[in-house]
């Protein structure tokens, strides 16, 4: 089982990583069984009906394809009937013409059957491309939550593993499935009109194949599932270990990663292993069913040929359809294998189609003009698994342009504030509003246009520093991303760049420093031109130069701002309005630093630890 992992860092696209405290569901467990194949099935069906009219005429060629393919074994018969034992002659002309006809029938097929490949390609390749397209869209929409409790791999496992397992299957078993359909009905059709007692035999092998592919699909299909969730569970250790390359090193943990990569790995190779064994087991068996079916044709058609004057020809197009008929059925059988793979990463992915997106804005909802940056929390209650509270009847009332600090020990509950704030995360109870308008009566996209945010972990995009810089004002002209990269101190390392602005970075590669990285981020905030802004340790990764500066750079930044600040360097907060100490959920204390530092609180004891005795003298 993949060892669950009770909180990730959440991306939020274009805006770092947020941090919420709490736990929450766990990861599935690779061993069950499919929740509901039949309806997985029906629902593959359905997206695929988007392009009936293309699958229309897929379904027309083949059965032209099914026509010819029963016909052949009719000709083949009639072909031998021309020849007389008893007078030892042959009609040459009509078993050339038979001879002829069979030549064209293969040729028409095989023409008929190209183009019904070309057709079924594009057609999967279509879905292929409409479920990535709606997954990624899906995933716009989607809660934090939903990213905080699952890998990062096993997600992106679902979009491209699974997504083309679903379309290559398909692609391969829609047209020969419904080939194998009406290959069966017209081959009986035929053959009960030979003869009714062959058909009687050679029908035996349907019984046999059913009860040997219910067999196997009972005991693989879990196993498929199981496969294709451990794949995920092994994308997700391979993309942590990638991105925490450095921190596997540091800390000598290479052998640990290679341990916990062979124990998933194992069981992979052990569901995958059973899977497609159980799914081996089925040809060599459909091959015994068919030689004994073969055989018995022949045994009775003997009998029949000799003993009732049965017409030879008649005998050896039976012999033909006793392998044509049951083809289909091995075919159908053969497809088991795809078919259950398909399916296991087809409920995996409609897993995240289905999964709760983020409550739709009100129908009453309103765009917010010209916000003043008043922010009202009211007895706020919080918890990200609704069991354990993050945050406890909170209460605050922030006035246009004020300066607020957050602080308190980690897992306070400081960054949660913030998350609820930007209604990254609903409340429980409680109200939060922004000039006394509730942000649940706010359009989520006016909301958000109200805060400039700067994140401990800064998230860079690939693209261009001036890209970058420009991802909070797509329409900021070269000069504004210059003018703010100056005021964010960012502008001098980027024009000693070789490519200046035109440098190319991103999220994954290490090309700047987290200082300079933290200082695009800055410069991003500032191009926005929010009226609140959010400063989430800000410059935690700058030296303490480059702190001075950026601190000069944020105090014109912030003017006419409500600013949030959450940091634990005291020369950042101790200039604020108001620093609000926030312990266990709960704020305990809330004042200037001076009347903070009188009252010998819980915010004087985390300014001596850090500060030293100092300070105490200093204040």
């Amino acid at each position: 089982m993949v060892q669950q992992v009770p909180r990730q860092e959440a991306r939020v696209p274009g805006m770092g990583m947020m941090r919420p405290v709490g736990g929450g569901p766990g990861r599935f467990a690779p061993g069950a069984k499919p929740k509901n194949a039949k309806g997985t099935l029906l629902r593959v069906v359905k997206i695929y009906i988007r392009w009936a009219k293309t699958i229309f005429f897929a379904m027309v060629l083949t059965a032209l394809s099914s026509l010819i393919s029963v016909n052949i074994p009719l000709f083949v018969g009639r072909c031998f009937n021309t020849f007389d034992i008893a007078t030892k002659t042959v009609d040459t002309k009509t078993l050339f013409r038979y001879l002829l006809i069979i030549v064209l029938l293969y040729a028409a097929n095989w023409i008929i059957l190209s183009i019904n490949g070309v057709t079924m390609l594009n057609v999967s390749q279509k879905l292929v491309h409409t479920l990535r397209k709606e997954i990624f869209a899906k995933m716009q929409k989607l809660p934090l939550e939903f990213f905080d409790t699952r890998s990062h791999g096993d997600t992106m496992s679902r979009i491209t593993n699974d997504v083309d397992n679903i379309s290559s299957t398909i692609a391969q078993t829609t047209t020969q499935l419904i080939s194998s359909i009406l290959t069966l009905v017209g081959s009986f059709i035929i053959m009960i009109r030979l003869n009714l007692f062959l058909t009687l035999v050679v029908l035996l092998c349907i019984p046999l194949v059913t009860l040997l592919t219910r067999v196997i699909a009972k005991r693989s299909r879990a196993y498929f599932l199981a496969q294709s969730k451990n794949l995920g569970a092994l994308n997700g250790v391979i993309e942590e270990n990638i991105l925490g390359l450095k921190m596997v090193k540091a800390f000598g943990k290479q052998q640990d990663i290679l341990e916990q990569f062979k124990g998933i790995n194992e069981k992979l190779n052990e569901s995958s292993t059973k899977a497609q064994t159980w799914a081996g087991y089925m040809m060599p068996l459909l091959t015994v069913i068919n030689n004994f079916i073969f055989t018995m044709t022949a045994i009775v058609g003997g009998v029949l040929s000799v003993g009732y004057h049965l017409p030879v020809g008649t005998v050896v197009s039976f012999l033909s359809y006793s392998k044509q008929f049951s083809h289909p059925l091995n075919a159908i059988a053969g497809m088991f294998n795809t078919i259950q793979s398909a399916l296991a990463g087809a409920e995996r992915v409609f897993e995240i189609l289905d999964s709760e997106e983020e409550a739709a804005d009100s129908k009453n909802a309103i765009d917010v003009d010209k916000p003043k940056g008043e922010v009202t929390f009211d007895n706020v209650n919080f918890s990200y698994n609704k069991t354990i509270p993050v945050l406890k009847n909170v209460s605050f009332n922030v006035k246009p342009g004020e300066v607020i600090a957050l602080v308190g020990e980690t897992g306070a509950g400081k960054t949660t504030i913030v998350n609820l704030l930007m209604r990254f995360y609903d409340v429980d109870s409680g109200k939060i509003m922004i000039d006394n308008e509730p942000i649940v009566n706010i359009k989520r996209n006016s909301l958000r246009k109200c805060f400039s945010v700067v994140l401990q972990d800064t998230s860079l995009f690939t693209g261009t520093i001036m890209d970058n810089i420009r991802y909070s004002q797509k329409q900021a002209t070269d000069e504004q991303v210059i003018e703010a990269a100056k005021i964010a101190r960012a502008h001098d390392f980027i024009d000693k760049l070789p490519n200046g602005y035109h440098t190319m970075v991103s999220g994954a590669t290490d090309n700047l420093s987290q200082g300079q990285r933290q200082l695009i981020a800055i410069a991003r905030a500032v191009l926005c031109d929010s009226p609140i802004l959010i400063l989430d340790e800000a410059t935690s990764s700058v030296d303490t130069k480059t702190e001075k500066e950026i601190q000069r750079a944020l105090v014109n930044l912030m003017k006419n701002r409500t600013s949030f600040l959450i940091a634990h360097r005291l020369s950042t907060i101790r200039d604020a309005d108001r620093i609000i100490v926030i312990s266990d959920g709960r704020i305990i204390e809330s004042g200037n630093h001076e009347s903070l530092m009188k009252q010998k609180g819980q915010y004087y004891k985390m300014v001596i630890s850090q500060m030293g005795n100092m300070m105490e003298a200093l204040s």
